[in-house]
Order: C-alpha cells, then structure tokens, then sequence
C-alpha cells in the first residue's frame, strides 16, 4: 500500500507576488484554512499516512502550522473554546505523521522529490503539487465524488502501474500544458489508460489528446533512481517529467483522468475561482457568502 506522498513547497511563489512576499504561497487561505491544508486532507482521505514536505529555509510557517501549538491549545481549552479546540487538532490527525526535509538550492521539481529519498526508502510514493486543489465535487455536481486519489492508489495496487492524473482542456488551451499521448484511447473519468508519453505544451493541432497533467502522482522507488541520473533539462532544473519518461522505458506508466475538478491556487485567477467554489458550499459561512456574491452581481 502507499502510505507515504511528497509535497514540494520550497519554491518561492512568484506567480502569486506580492503576496508570496512574506507568507508562502501555501499558506495564503481559500476562506478559512491555507491552501496546504487541503492537500493535505486529501492526501490523508486517500489513506496516506506519512507526509514528506520538501521546504525551504525561508517558509517554516508551513510546518508550524502542522506542528502543535500547546500554548494556543492550552489558552483556547482554559477558557473553554472547545469548538475551536477540535479546529486545531483536526488540521493534522494523530495517526499521520508530518516531516520536513529541506531543499537547499531550487533544481526543480525532480531535484524536490530527489530530497525526500531517505524519508521514503525503498515504498512506493505519491507525489502532489500543493499549490493545485483537487476538489472531490465535480463541476456541476451537488456532492462529492469519491477522492481521486484514493482511486489512483487503487489502481497502483490493483496494476502495479505507476499513475498520472490528467484532466480535459479545451482544444485551443493545450499549448499551456504537458499532454498525454494514449494512442488515440480515451479513459473514462475515474479510470486509467496506459501512456504513450506526454508532449509538453503542443500546438492545437499537434496535441496527441486534450488530456493534461494535473500534479498527482503516484510511483515506485526505481523513480528515484532514475532521478539521480537525470540530467538537468530546461532552466537548468531536474524535471520529474523526464525521469517519468525515463522509466516508461522500462514499466507501464498509466494517466489516471480524474473524476473532481481542479484549482490552480499558484495563479491568482485560479486562487479566486477555487475562494468561490469553496466558499458557496461552506457549511457556516456559504448562504452569507452567496448573498454577498449576488449583492456584488447585481451591482
């Protein structure tokens, strides 16, 4: 089973400037918890159990907001603030482990995965961008589909395939992703198909599918490996991508299409598209919200 999964949070956010100035970019709040909450909920529904940051000197806000704060616990239980209490405690469950290994120069994100190496040993591993949510309720739906990545690492054990999440993209955006060649296959939402490889950013009439990488992954050891040989590609950095195609040459690789939707929260759109979608469902806060949103419309 796959019980541990990597976050690279080291890099410096400037997609999001000014505001990634100070606070890490994963720690800016979509209504009331930071981004890297989410992701790591998700990660923890999905039955994993050990989370590796991969951080940076500069952003030790990330871990704090993992770790105990026993004198906030203990003010909140003294003057009887349980609600808020249970808040606190339930931001990471007692049965799941956060660890931090630092980053010290930014080689890209297959150099970040490359640094949680002796954390993870010799297990297979999930690999999650944080600054991407993956909502469990597809667009339109009224309620949660199951998790995502639950069904990625399902799909690992059933196959012993290593995963790719992928989503549909209008044919006129793909030459703003990495694309997956399936040979023509199209896998249902939910469901898995074996890759050819992946085109990054292709032309419309180039793309081999309108199915883009989403910032999931899911992967056996040898990745590492295959990391270390890895040359540094473009901007000098270690791209993952590259040694994903590296190990397509020795086992199956296959694109998992996801069955939620996703935000992007290192842009600043897709941070305000992923405030609303949150903040309209939310259970206290979500028919104030609405009314607000209407009032602003109306306008």
């Amino acid at each position: 089973m796959v019980r541990k999964a990597i976050l690279p949070v080291a890099g410096l956010g400037t997609r999001f400037l000014p505001a990634s100035k100070a606070i890490p970019k994963e720690m800016i709040t979509v209504v009331d918890r930071p981004v890297i909450q989410y992701v790591v909920a998700e990660a923890v529904a999905a039955g994993i159990r050990e989370i590796v940051l991969v951080n940076h000197a500069a952003k030790a806000a990330i871990e704090n907001h993992f770790d105990v704060h026993y004198e906030l616990e203990a003010e909140l239980a003294r003057k009887g603030k349980e609600a808020l209490l249970r808040v606190l405690r339930d931001i990471v469950p007692p049965e799941v482990r956060v660890i931090s290994v630092r980053q010290g120069r930014p080689l890209g994100l297959g150099h970040a995965v490359l640094c949680a190496r002796e954390v993870i040993g010799d297990e297979p591993f999930a690999v999650m961008l944080p600054d991407v949510l993956v909502d469990a309720v597809p667009a339109g739906a009224a309620v949660e589909a199951e998790n995502d990545l639950a069904r990625m690492l399902a799909r690992f054990a059933e196959g012993g395939h290593s995963q790719v999440m992928v989503e549909a993209v209008p044919r006129e955006r793909v030459d703003q992703y990495g694309i997956v060649d399936l040979a023509g296959a199209e896998p249902a939402a939910g469901e898995s198909t074996l890759m050819q490889g992946v085109v990054e950013k292709p032309s419309p009439e180039q793309a081999p599918s309108q199915l883009s990488v989403v910032g999931r992954y899911v992967l056996p050891p040898r990745l590492f490996a295959l990391l270390a040989e890895t040359a540094p590609g473009a901007g000098g950095e270690i791209q993952l991508t590259d040694a994903i195609a590296a190990l397509m040459q020795e086992q199956p690789v296959a694109a998992y299409r996801m069955l939620g939707k996703t935000y992007d929260c290192g842009s600043k759109l897709g941070y305000l598209e992923a405030t609303l979608a949150y903040g309209l469902r939310h259970p206290e806060l979500g028919e104030g919200f609405r009314d607000l949103a209407r009032q602003a419309l109306a306008r």
